[in-house]
């Protein structure tokens, strides 16, 4: 079976640890790097005055293109086949509605000031430019729980759930007691130095809490059956998860998520919906774009752009010529549209294969807090759903909207065949095994099936990469005709934002310096 990249990297980590996973991203060309503390605005100076670009794709990419390009005087016009902007950055709420190309449609139904992230619903800290772009248009953010050492883990539905605190505790103190009885069997005597192994034995037994004897017996890091209160109330901590429980694989993934960069703490999201962020560029570029249009045909060549484009409302047809165009369409959508790019440049856009991927949100009272004190975070399973996703917005309220499937690649592909019924069925068993009897509080769904989703048709590039040669390749003009895309930016193990906020960044640096150099009296 293949692994996309996001899959590779967590299995290395779950085998490896956190430095075979830092290795491996490496060797990838993505090892994480400092990054500078602030968001560094572009500089381009008026260099756009007299010039005309037309952006196709109102998402994350195209919005930074076309405000980028305003502020370097240029005058932009915004073509979006959809009628709003955001591309999948799609929050939903009551009212919205969800139509799939293979003709099924839902309407949300969730009670108003609930909301649901359809695609992107995280931004981590170190993504400083759409956080950098959160500051400056006002986008208010609260932290985001991606991990709850309360949240559940089934990896055998033979067994019953236990924590994800005891999963990782008990771990490290079982391993921690299989290393100190290698020590003292001196197995490791000719890797170490006899202070090195005591110094090893000192540390395994703070690192497993092990016993005097160096024997794992338990742990309060596990957590209780008993919490310790008043009076005579005392705590009792967990019998420990057999070591052969923990070397399970299907738990693997659920030890090291949050060890990843792209996963751990601290993450935001805007308050209201991932789409806040869209929705405060299209404050600043609201008349610049055109809605429904539906581009049909891209010329391009040494002096300029030309855009064919129908409007999906009144079926007449447009072409728009310009000094530059930014094509931000998804690079499957993209292959299929006519274009006078040349072979090289068309094959390299067929090397991007879309992933796959679907969510089920449901609208429930919350009783993952009351009765479970999960407040945000995800629980793993061993269910075709993947997972569970807790909200972290509006805790201890009434109502909440809990993600209860969240799958990708393989899986995905299998789910999404089945009929909405069955999802949603397939849903609530999985809620049903990590939370036995809540699962019939569950209402409202909504199921969001990316590979059905239209100009989208899909959530991201299968492993964020379309080959070395083939990204060289896109990350180049076709005359006045450059690509911006989230797939076009190194971006850790994942598809996010950020990498298609770089990306129309780097173009527009280019195109400011081009038409720079057009500007009479520049040396070319």
């Amino acid at each position: 079976m293949a692994f996309t990249r996001r899959q590779m990297i967590s299995r290395i980590a779950a085998v490896g640890g956190y430095s075979a996973a830092l290795g491996a991203l490496g060797a990838l060309g993505l090892k994480p790097q400092a990054v500078a503390a602030s968001f560094t605005p572009l500089q381009l100076g008026n260099s756009g005055k007299g010039k005309h670009v037309v952006v196709v794709g109102a998402g994350i990419s195209g919005l930074v293109s076309a405000y980028e390009l305003r502020k370097a005087g240029f005058t932009v016009t915004i073509l979006e086949a959809r009628e709003r902007v955001g591309g999948r950055n799609w929050t939903l709420r009551r009212g919205t509605k969800v139509d799939f190309d293979d003709g099924i449609s839902q309407t949300v139904e969730f009670d108003d000031g609930q909301f649901f992230n359809a695609g992107p619903a995280r931004i981590p800290s170190h993504h400083q430019t759409i956080l950098g772009y959160c500051r400056e248009l006002g986008v208010e953010l609260q932290v985001l729980v991606n991990s709850s050492r309360n949240a559940l883990a089934l990896p055998d539905a033979r067994q019953p759930a236990f924590q994800l605190r005891q999963a990782v505790n008990d771990t490290r103190g079982q391993l921690s007691e299989l290393l100190a009885r290698t020590v003292s069997r001196k197995a490791l005597d000719q890797d170490l130095s006899a202070d090195d192994r005591q110094a090893l034995l000192n540390f395994l037994k703070v690192y497993g809490d092990l016993n005097t004897d160096f024997k794992y017996k338990g742990s309060v890091r596990s957590g209780y059956t008993r919490i310790p209160g008043a009076g005579d109330q005392t705590g009792l901590t967990r019998t420990p998860l057999e070591l052969q429980t923990l070397l399970n694989p299907k738990l693997w993934g659920a030890l090291v998520f949050d060890e990843i960069p792209e996963f751990s703490s601290t993450m935001f999201q805007p308050v209201g919906g991932m789409d806040r962020i869209p929705f405060a560029f299209y404050e600043k570029l609201k008349d610049a774009i055109r809605f429904h249009a539906e581009v049909s045909d891209i010329q391009t060549a040494e002096l300029g752009s030309r855009i064919t484009y129908r409007d999906r409302q009144t079926g007449k047809t447009q072409t728009l010529s310009a000094d530059y165009a930014i094509v931000t369409v998804p690079l499957p959508l993209l292959a299929r549209l006519p274009s006078n790019f040349s072979t090289p440049f068309k094959q390299a856009i067929l090397s991007a294969q879309s992933d796959q991927a679907n969510k089920v949100a449901w609208q429930s009272p919350r009783f993952w807090e009351t009765d479970f004190n999960i407040f945000g975070g995800l629980s793993y399973l061993d269910h075709e759903v993947k997972g569970l996703w807790y909200p972290s917005d509006r805790l201890n309220s009434d109502q909440g909207i809990l993600v209860a499937a969240y799958n990708t690649s393989e899986a995905a592909q299998s789910f999404a065949r089945k009929s909405l019924a069955e999802q949603f069925a397939s849903s609530r068993q999985a809620v049903e095994l990590l939370h036995p009897g809540h699962s019939a509080k569950l209402q409202k769904p909504v199921a969001i099936n990316w590979s059905k989703v239209p100009f989208s048709k899909g959530p991201w590039i299968v492993n964020d990469e379309v080959g070395e040669q083939a990204y060289q390749i896109l990350n180049q003009p076709q005359g006045r005709t450059y690509l911006a895309s989230d797939a076009l930016a190194h971006g850790g193990v994942g598809i996010w934002q950020n990498t298609a906020a770089d990306s129309a960044r780097r173009i527009v640096s280019l195109i400011g310096r081009h038409a720079e150099r057009q500007q009479p009296g520049v040396a070319a």
